[in-house]
C-alpha cells in the first residue's frame, strides 16, 4: 500500500476489484505479522462470522506468521473496509 497516499491507494485498488471481478466475490488477504503478538487475533476478531477461510503458516524461524484469509465480500468497497480496519493494527504488513 502507499503509505504516502492511502486515499490515492484506495481508489485505485476500488477502479482494479470492479474492472476484474464480478460481485459478490471471494478475495485473498495476505498479512504479515510478529509471531509472538495478539495482532493474529486482532484480524481474527475483524474476518469473524463472516465465513472467512484463514491459513496461518509461520516463518522458518517463527518470527513472522503470514495470515491468509479468503471470504466472499458483496462489494469492492467491503474490501477496502477490511483493509481499513487491519490496517488500523500497528505492525501489520499487508500483501
Amino acid at each position: 500500500m502507499d503509505e504516502n497516499n492511502p486515499v490515492e491507494f484506495y481508489k485505485k485498488l476500488k477502479e482494479q476489484l470492479t474492472e476484474t471481478s464480478k460481485w459478490p466475490s471471494d478475495y485473498l488477504y495476505k498479512f504479515i505479522v510478529e509471531t509472538k503478538t495478539d495482532k493474529i487475533d486482532k484480524i481474527n476478531t475483524i474476518f469473524d462470522n463472516t465465513g472467512a477461510v484463514i491459513d496461518l503458516k509461520e516463518s522458518k524461524n517463527g518470527k513472522y506468521t503470514s495470515v491468509s484469509i479468503t471470504v466472499n465480500l458483496k462489494s469492492p468497497d467491503a474490501v477496502i473496509e477490511k483493509y481499513k480496519k487491519v490496517g488500523e493494527i500497528e505492525g501489520v504488513i499487508s500483501l
